[in-house]
């Protein structure tokens, strides 16, 4: 199970070995704590919930959650797991979790492939312009139909379909990017930087996961 909550810091642009540049976002990583495990005897289903952050206040729903870890985390996350809840150190060397422990930068590795998830910036209610990339109507000959979607759908049946492409809420969705490659990772700042962009605001909470 490879699996790490990290906050956006923002992008940079590094060169390899070869002089070749590349541009990267940099995750400042935890602290991530285990804080319950999960199991199909106990919740049906195996899983690993994983806390972020250090808070000194929290909710009693959420003080309950952290009772047996004992950590101050903010966000919780929870991850499925196979069969066997491990993570793998070295060859051959499974160590089993435990609630309380901390996970680090160093359960990836450099040129490793990541799934990178979060929320991207909100950008309010937009048109269809915008939001779907419509083309525009005609500015000349008298045409009120500039930025109109116009016709939205046929004379039978008589309603609208579900899912049309219409103006509305634009951005603040989770969005997924797969396959981006870890191009560097700094174990005593806690960092890790990924080659491409990620979704969301600076300071915003991703997650990252090992690509399957």
């Amino acid at each position: 199970m490879k699996a790490l909550l990290a906050k956006k810091v923002g992008m940079t642009q590094i060169f390899d070995a070869n002089g070749v540049r590349s541009g990267v976002t940099v995750l400042q990583v935890g602290p991530c704590v285990v804080t319950r495990l999960k199991s199909i005897e106990t919740d049906g289903y195996n899983a690993v919930q994983i806390g972020y952050g250090e808070s000194k206040k929290h909710s009693k729903t959420l003080a309950g959650q952290l009772k047996l870890s004992g950590a101050k985390s903010t966000v919780l996350k929870e991850f499925r797991t196979s069969e066997v809840v491990e993570v793998v150190e070295g060859e051959d060397q499974p160590v089993q979790l435990k609630v309380g422990d901390s996970l680090g930068v160093d359960i990836f590795e450099v040129g490793e492939k990541v799934v990178v998830s979060g929320i991207s910036k909100g950008k309010g209610f937009a048109g269809t312009i915008k939001r779907h990339n419509f083309n525009t109507g005609p500015k000349t000959h008298g045409s009120h139909n500039y930025r109109a979607p116009g016709s939205i759908g046929a004379g039978y049946p008589q309603h609208v379909f579900k899912g049309m492409k219409m103006a509305g809420q634009m951005g603040h969705a989770k969005v997924t990017i797969k396959n981006q490659k870890i191009a560097l990772i700094d174990i005593e700042k806690r960092l890790i930087a990924v080659v491409g962009s990620v979704p969301g605001p600076r300071r915003g909470l991703v997650v990252i996961k090992g690509a399957l």
